[in-house]
């Protein structure tokens, strides 16, 4: 697995799921905005606490954890 040097995973901060930059903004949560149709200049307007190397970088470590995970044959 790569290392993200921008998603952090602390089991002490936000229950451990995965973080921008300790900001406790979820990855989870920049992928939504994302998937809702925001676009990431928009995003960053929103939060200036973001830059784009965040976005970059949660959507590599999405499409990592998705490559690697295993799924039910049926839902």
């Amino acid at each position: 697995m790569k290392n993200y040097k921008r998603i952090n995973i602390d089991p002490d901060k936000m229950g451990g799921v995965p973080c921008i930059r300790n900001l406790r903004m979820p990855v989870a949560t920049l992928i939504e905005m994302l998937a809702e149709g925001y676009n990431p200049e928009l995003i960053i307007k929103e939060h200036p606490e973001l830059e784009m190397e965040d976005i970059k970088q949660s959507l590599q470590f999405v499409s990592e954890m998705l490559r690697y995970k295993e799924f039910p044959l049926a839902i």
